[in-house]
């Protein structure tokens, strides 16, 4: 799955044009490297995802097209976060 359709699918970022502009702009890495939107991401995969001082560092765990807003977090596994 596309690593800006993953962030919209898991709940991370509301919309999907807001995490490809958040991608393009250099402001997510899957490990260690920057990583552009259409980057495939498979489970295991460790995100950083910059918003401007915050800092998310996930881990993907599962990869699924559609989940419900409940099931969105089991997506993923929060590593670090800081503010």
């Amino acid at each position: 799955m596309r690593l800006d359709k993953f962030l919209k699918v898991s709940r991370v970022i509301k919309r999907r044009t807001l995490a490809n502009e958040v991608c393009d702009q250099g402001h997510v890495s899957v490990n260690g490297r920057v990583a552009k939107a259409g980057l495939e991401i498979k489970p295991g995969d460790i995100l950083e995802v910059r918003f401007g001082h915050r800092m998310l560092k996930l881990e993907v765990v599962d990869v699924r097209d559609n989940v419900p807003a409940k099931l969105a977090a089991e997506l993923y596994k929060v590593l670090e976060e800081t503010t």
